[in-house]
This record gives structure tokens, C-alpha cells and sequence, in this order.
């Protein structure tokens, strides 16, 4: 990770700047031991910020010798030991800012920084570790969790300044993190306003409100509210039943997709996420699990309950799992603009409203079938179906853009972390050079956002 060796800079190792990694523990339920502390966990991580958001905190009880032996105290560094995933993988740090009383988890560990390192300097050094992919060397996967061998990351050979040039340097990237931080947030904002606005639009085109009817003809206002079961030629359930017996790899011979809940996103069918298939052979017994080009499917059940694709040409004759299957009669409602309507905020909470399970929603088809759509007439369904594309199209490009202008943010955030606790920029003089400022507007020009 160091590219070069910064004049005045010691040579040590990470286990001699600071005390742990020290695992922590989960205790028993609250109430049932002697202490009650907050016990921090990875979901209380607010990674891009490298601090805890604690607003929603677990507590759970403790011995007193436990909680003592534990403890955080402010300007603990909180590393996460077992967990991750393929695009966040085990390793990452936060800072524990609090005055509260707490403990870290099993899968979380604490690191307290030596009094001669300045904690928030041990932070970014740690950061950069993991952002430049270095700590990912010291993962284990076991049973398909990711364990970090934090004894073997912490002998790894690392430069160190001064104390009183770690502060600066800490201090410096406090400031241009929180400046960085500030302009994704603005863009992330703007992105919600517009997804906002984009959803009001489509919604008025749907109800037939939209301020562009005043200038045409009056059968793009008009709306009747239609049942699904009278829209649709079939709408029925996917495959319902255990999966273990049935799924093949895709090089089996007939394979066919099999899709299933987890495949509907962003009215899309994403399926290389997650694929599975079945045999062609098996799907030709289970004829109504058979999907069809511009049919829709429903997610029924779970957290995406009511989340609703359309079945492109790449997914004709596919099998279907535990959804609801919905064909759309094409000389009464176009299939696409079918799906924008249950996807649209009145389709939402359409589907919402019948819902049941206050833990595990699900949709039973019955009731799907009486749920009224404000169906316009036939002879304006294409052009307000290509108003309602458009502007979902722009939408999407002005998304796009914004957020590959936040991840072009980020990066340079990272890069600015590792360049800095390396010693490959003089923060003394980066800042004062304009650097900064130039590197900032230079992305915004880049990306146009």
C-alpha cells in the first residue's frame, strides 16, 4: 500500500499502535444479567462516514466483569471481523464516537489506538487498508461467511509520522471527507426529488389529471375503473412448492430459467443476479408455471410484495416460482401499460391495501383479481404509454449520471484517505495549493452532474 517511504516516517506494525482486535459478545436478552449496554453490531455500521448510527441500537445484558473486560469508550475503533458479502466484504472499521455505554458483538471487534497514535489518524489508516483492497488478502470463507484473520492483517508492516503530523493529517481529511460528504448528499437528494417528481408525473398521466389532457383530445382524461380479472386473460400463481428436488445447473441439458421473487427489480427481470433453472421436461408437467413474453408477474410474497417485471423475449416460455402470474388481454390494456399502473404510487398502494400477514405480507390471487384499474380508453393507450416511458426514460438518464457522478466521489474519497495516511501528498500545502478545489470541479465537469 505504500508506494514510497515519506521522510521522518517509523517503520512498525499495525498490532504495535494500538490494543485488539479484542472480540466482543452478545450477552443475554436485556434485563436477564447484571449490566444492560448497547451491543454494536455491523448493521449499526455507517461505513461511508466511518462511524456508528446508533438511532436504532440493540441492548442486551451482561456480567459486570464482561462489560468492564468490553467496554467502548469514545475513540474506540470498531473493525468488523465475520460477515460481508461479494460487493462489501468483511474488514471494514467505523470510529465509536458515543457516550453510552457499550459493548461490540460477536462478529465485531475493538481496536483502541496506543496513546501515542492519534485515533482518528489509526482510523484512516485503517480505512485505506480496506478501500484499497490491501485487508482483503486476510479473509476466510467459511460456510459461506467471510471471517477477516485480523491476527495476520495486524502484522503487516506500515509507516507512521509523528503524532503531532498524524492530528494534521486526521484533521485534513475530517475536512475534505465532510466536504465530499457533503456534496454526495446534495446529489443524493436531488436524485430523491426526482424520482419524486418523475412519480407525480406518471402518476397524473395514469389518474387522467395530467395538465397536458387540457390540450388534446378528451379520451386521454377519460378512465374507467376496471378489475384485473376483466384485464386479464390468466391470472393465477407461479409454482408453488419445495425447490431442493427440482433446480438444475444451466449446463443441463434443457435447461429453462426458473424465476423466482428475487429476479423482479426496478419493473425489470434481473436475472443473472441469482439465476436458477429447471428442466424443460419438468416445467411441460407444471404447464401454468410457464410464463409468456408481456406477461407480468407479482412478487406475492415478503419484503418486494407487489414489486412487478414484465416478462421480456429473453424470458418466453420461462418457468415462474411463487408469483403471480398476470396476462394481460392486449385489445383491452397494452401489457406495458399495464405495468406501469401497478407500478405507479395508487397501483402500489392498490396492491398495499389487500395485503395480508402484518410480518410476512402476501397477496392472495383472489383478491388480486378484484383490484380496479383506472384503465383509459384503447385508442390513447399507446401515446400515453410512450409520455409515460419518456419521461420515466429521463428519469433514468439523469439518475444515471448523477450516480456515477457519486461513485466518481467516492473514489476520490478513498483515494484522498490512502494518498494522505501514506504520505503521498504533504497536507501542509495540498489544501493551499487549490489541489483539492481542481480535483472536485474536475469530476463535476467530467460527469456533468
Amino acid at each position: 500500500m505504500f508506494q514510497s517511504i515519506p521522510d521522518g516516517w517509523q517503520r512498525t506494525t499495525l498490532r504495535h499502535l494500538a490494543q485488539g482486535p479484542k472480540n466482543g459478545a452478545w450477552g443475554s436478552e436485556a434485563g436477564e444479567d447484571e449490566i444492560d449496554a448497547i451491543c454494536v453490531r455491523v448493521a449499526d455500521f455507517d461505513w461511508s462516514r466511518l462511524t456508528l448510527n446508533l438511532d436504532d441500537p440493540t441492548t442486551r445484558s451482561f456480567k459486570k466483569q464482561q462489560f468492564k473486560n468490553l467496554q467502548l469508550r469514545r475513540g474506540d475503533i470498531v473493525i468488523e471481523k465475520s460477515g460481508g458479502g461479494e460487493k462489501t466484504p468483511v474488514g471494514r472499521v467505523v470510529s465509536f464516537d458515543e457516550d453510552v455505554e457499550a459493548v461490540t458483538s460477536n462478529f465485531v471487534a475493538r481496536i483502541r489506538p496506543h496513546e501515542s497514535v492519534w485515533n482518528r489518524f489509526f482510523l484512516y489508516l485503517l480505512s485505506a487498508h480496506y478501500m484499497s483492497g490491501y485487508s482483503h488478502q486476510f479473509i476466510k470463507q467459511n460456510t459461506g461467511i467471510q471471517n477477516l484473520d485480523d491476527t495476520n492483517l495486524f502484522r503487516s508492516d506500515v509507516w507512521v509520522p509523528d503524532l503531532a503530523t498524524q492530528r494534521q493529517i486526521a484533521d485534513f481529511l475530517d475536512r475534505e471527507t465532510a466536504r465530499i460528504d457533503l456534496l454526495i448528499e446534495k446529489k443524493q437528494r436531488l436524485v430523491a426529488l426526482l424520482e419524486e417528481k418523475s412519480a407525480s408525473e406518471v402518476d397524473y398521466l395514469i389518474d387522467g389529471t395530467h395538465p397536458r389532457f387540457a390540450h388534446v383530445n378528451s379520451e386521454y382524461s377519460e378512465r374507467r375503473a376496471l378489475k384485473l380479472k376483466t384485464l386479464c386473460s390468466r391470472l393465477g400463481n407461479g409454482f408453488v412448492g419445495p425447490t431442493r428436488d427440482i433446480l438444475v445447473e444451466e449446463e443441463y441439458s434443457n435447461s429453462v430459467p426458473y424465476l423466482q421473487s428475487t429476479h423482479v427489480k426496478n419493473r425489470q427481470i434481473e436475472f443473472e443476479r441469482k439465476p436458477y433453472f429447471v428442466t424443460n421436461a419438468w416445467l411441460k408437467e407444471k404447464p401454468k408455471a410457464r410464463v409468456r413474453r408481456d406477461d407480468l408477474v407479482i412478487v406475492q410474497t415478503g419484503a418486494g410484495c407487489g414489486a412487478t417485471a414484465i416478462v421480456d423475449d429473453k424470458f418466453d416460455g420461462s418457468g415462474c416460482h411463487a408469483m403471480i402470474i398476470t396476462r394481460p388481454k392486449p385489445e383491452r390494456i397494452l401489457p406495458r401499460l399495464l405495468l406501469q399502473i401497478l407500478c405507479s404510487r395508487s397501483g402500489r398502494e392498490a396492491l398495499a391495501s389487500i395485503e395480508t400477514g402484518a410480518l410476512h405480507p402476501h397477496l392472495e390471487v383472489g383478491f388480486v383479481k378484484e383490484v380496479s384499474i383506472p384503465t383509459p380508453p384503447p385508442s390513447v393507450q399507446r401515446n400515453l404509454l410512450n409520455w409515460i416511458e419518456d419521461e420515466l426514460a429521463a428519469l433514468e438518464r439523469i439518475q444515471q449520471k448523477t450516480i456515477a457522478s457519486i461513485d466518481r466521489l467516492r473514489e476520490y474519497r478513498s483515494a484522498q484517505i490512502t494518498a494522505a495516511v501514506t504520505g503521498q501528498i504533504d497536507v501542509s500545502t495540498y489544501a493551499k495549493s487549490g489541489t483539492p478545489d481542481r480535483r472536485l470541479d474536475a469530476i463535476q465537469e467530467e460527469m456533468g452532474a
